[in-house]
């Protein structure tokens, strides 16, 4: 029986990356010595940083300008590293679930923060539309996509002040427009590669405006300079990463991969919307693309753990949802193939049939 991995992260990641990551920790580049046992500025791994920042840029299609980093941290630590490189008197975010919440909550730490629109009182089952970004602030920052609550901002912002951006959760999952953004930053371990590294797409022209001293570690300058190589990086995570990149060139760039999600998530929502067992809970024009979300209809209530176990009886693993909205949390990640979909549409079905008064 297929198994599939619909967790929300660490998650699922394509063949290609676990079986060449696990090759070069056996076996790294014919060396007869592991990945996680060369040194980082060897210029066998300095070819592996080359190329995944080259495929990176190439994917995202990078002007000129900016900078690729690969980081340890995760995004927490960026939540406290962008306020501490860009704001010098107030900052702008929007507040649409609990990571955009957590970090404003750090942002707060260093100087004036405007919450320009929340959609908090509803549990963040939507996206906020109608607000203002402050033009006299430092930055405006937001969250492309909320793991916990199945919402997505599904187009590029035009902000008149310097755009930040959390992508964490659907980085390379759809066409984005670079150039709208100063700072784009996200944890890898949903779309790229295996937890302990973080990515950071800067822009360079935005960094050395604050007067506050920065400590040498949090300055994005200090990474830039070293080439991510100022303290030793998480190597095994930055390999995966190339590997996920490669993958991604290889089955036809960012554009082909929203393709393929946009025809997942359609498949999974009509399902949900189809079926009278089940039901959505989030607005349907900012359903994510990455993260679904949906409960158990008013009528079959009770039922969560019942249809857990029956998934997972068939092959469907970590579709229980956060405790913030409960029911169920099905992620389909660019490495998640359409017949993963299916299966749970089709259990869907099944669990119906079994159930349906």
């Amino acid at each position: 029986m297929k198994k599939y991995n619909f967790s929300a992260g660490p998650s699922i990641l394509p063949q290609q990356t676990i079986e060449e990551t696990a090759k070069a920790i056996q076996n790294f580049n014919g060396s007869s010595f592991s990945l996680m046992e060369v040194s980082h500025r060897g210029k066998d791994f300095q070819s592996v940083m080359d190329e995944a920042v080259e495929l990176f840029k190439e994917l995202l299609d990078i002007p000129a300008g900016y900078s690729v980093l690969f980081l340890g941290g995760g995004a927490s630590l960026q939540f406290c590293m962008i306020p501490f490189n860009l704001l010098e008197k107030k900052a702008a975010y929007l507040n649409t679930g609990t990571w955009a919440s957590k970090a404003q909550k750090e942002a707060k730490l260093f100087g004036e923060v405007v919450e320009v629109a929340t959609s908090k009182p509803a549990n963040f089952t939507y996206i906020p539309k109608d607000y203002v970004i402050p033009t006299d602030a430092d930055y405006f920052h937001i969250t492309t996509n909320n793991t916990i609550f199945g919402t997505e901002l599904h187009t590029d912002i035009d902000s008149p002040v310097p755009l930040v951006a959390d992508m964490s959760s659907d980085i390379f999952s759809r066409p984005v427009d670079v150039s709208k953004y100063a700072l784009i930053y996200g944890g890898a371990q949903k779309n790229l590669a295996p937890a302990g590294v973080t990515f950071v797409v800067v822009k360079d022209e935005i960094l050395g405006k604050v007067n506050r001293q920065i400590p040498t570690m949090l300055d994005y300058r200090t990474h830039i300079e070293n080439g991510s190589m100022f303290n030793t990086p998480p190597v095994v995570p930055i390999y995966a990463a190339m590997q996920t990149l490669r993958w991604l060139k290889a089955n036809g760039g960012v554009s082909a991969m929203y393709k393929r999600n946009k025809e997942k998530a359609e498949l999974l929502y009509n399902e949900i919307d189809r079926n009278p067992v089940f039901k959505g809970t989030c607005a349907v024009e900012d359903r994510s693309l990455m993260n679904v979300c949906f409960v158990l209809s008013s009528d079959y209530e009770g039922n969560e753990a019942a249809f857990l176990e029956f998934a997972k009886e068939r092959g469907l693993y970590d579709l229980k949802g956060h405790r913030s909205v409960g029911g169920f949390r099905a992620s389909i990640y660019n490495a998640m193939p359409k017949e993963g979909v299916q299966a749970l549409v089709d259990t869907m079905q099944e669990f119906e049939k079994k159930i349906a008064k």
